[in-house]
């Protein structure tokens, strides 16, 4: 599978640290490069079938549809599509005017990922989002008024700017408007980012962890009972409509990132990442220079990261790949830190996979990380 890192945005919002510019100057430059690197990296994957092609960002939705169209193009110079393919564009909903989804309705992409965030005027301006409450619900009906049927949307919950009134609205509104697959995140306070300065300012109040806690366990129950599969502590989908993509990450498969700040992973132990800088990436491959640091994992890396990953998930971690993959010394820290765990019922063994049981799920990164070998 493929990532795409488009690296524009309109505007910065107030918690995101994800590499981005707000310029639009190299956008032509930035497609080229982009286009070269695919070029590039055609025989890095084990397989050219493609089962999955995924624009993100930054606002992939930002350019123009012929110029994603583009991009795909280049891909199918060098792979080939699966017949069930998943082809996502993460977008904004100021962004899905009728011009661009009629457009956009035209090409291979099949799958939406909207930046809705909520559905509250006052949540989007702490956000500092560039749509309103109106466009966040338009822009859903437009796209499924467009042959759009899988959409999934982004919300943020434990805002300041929010309460559990509030929360269960936003969470009505996914119901009326029949969205299919949601991702849900905790509104966390990055360094460096506006909202951090905010807080530290006293201008808005920090995020309070208890009513996060409650929110999220409202949520599992609510889309639960509307027939949603609560799959990785953060999302939600119908059946048949979980993300085939970011499943493939939490098993832990191969996957090319291509665009700054973009990573790759080679499905056993090598991981690489592209630079961070728009200009440096767009000058290093118009030399036809791959703008990318790599990372050997070793042993504990790799143990560490499988256990990160798969304790996130409704899967968990498969017991016998486990077996299969490390050495007997590894083995034998792993069954002496889960056992207290086990009995207190923080973990679970169910089909010879170890899972968090659900109601511990918010404390899962704490949990795997307890079970790391450092």
């Amino acid at each position: 599978m493929i990532y795409l890192h488009i690296p524009f945005c309109k505007q910065k919002c107030s918690y995101c640290n994800f590499h981005f510019s707000t310029s639009l100057q190299y956008k032509e430059e930035m497609i080229s490069a982009i286009k070269k690197e695919i070029s590039l990296r055609k025989n890095e994957l084990e397989t050219q079938d493609l089962k999955s092609l995924y624009f993100g960002g930054g606002t992939p939705s930002i350019l123009k549809a012929d110029e994603l169209q583009s991009i795909i193009d280049e891909v199918l110079k060098h792979f080939s599509f699966d017949s069930n393919i998943e082809i996502t564009l993460e977008a904004n909903p100021d962004d899905l005017d009728k011009n661009f989804l009629k457009e956009l309705s035209k090409t291979p992409f099949n799958r939406l990922s909207i930046g809705t965030q909520s559905f509250f005027n006052e949540d989007l301006k702490l956000m500092n989002r560039a749509h309103n409450a109106g466009e966040a619900e338009s822009s859903i009906k437009r796209a499924q008024d467009f042959g759009f049927e899988n959409i999934s949307i982004d919300l943020i919950y434990g805002s300041p700017t929010s309460s559990f009134e509030i929360w269960k609205q936003n969470l009505d509104k996914t119901i009326e408007l029949q969205v299919p697959h949601i991702s849900s995140y905790a509104l966390t306070v990055e360094p460096k980012t506006i909202l951090n300065a905010w807080i530290s300012q006293g201008k808005i109040a920090a995020p309070k962890e208890a009513e996060q806690h409650e929110e999220f366990f409202y949520m599992t129950d609510f889309l639960k009972d509307h027939g949603f599969d609560h799959y990785e502590i953060s999302n939600f989908g119908k059946p048949g409509f979980h993300s085939r993509h970011n499943s493939a990450y939490w098993k832990y498969r191969e996957y090319l990132g291509i665009g700054p700040s973009a990573h790759s992973y080679n499905g056993r132990n090598e991981r690489s990442w592209n630079i961070a800088n728009n200009k440096l990436y767009i000058n290093s491959l118009n030399k036809n220079i791959l703008p990318r640091e790599t990372e050997l994992l070793s042993e504990k890396d790799q143990f560490n990261e499988m256990l990160m990953i798969g304790l996130r998930t409704t899967w968990g971690v498969d017991l016998s790949a486990l077996n299969e993959k490390f050495s007997a010394e590894l083995l034998e820290y792993f069954q002496n830190q889960i056992k207290s765990k086990l009995d207190d019922g923080l973990l679970m063994i169910e089909n010879n996979h170890l899972i968090i049981p659900e109601k511990h799920w918010f404390l899962a990164d704490g949990i795997a990380a307890d079970l790391f070998m450092v």
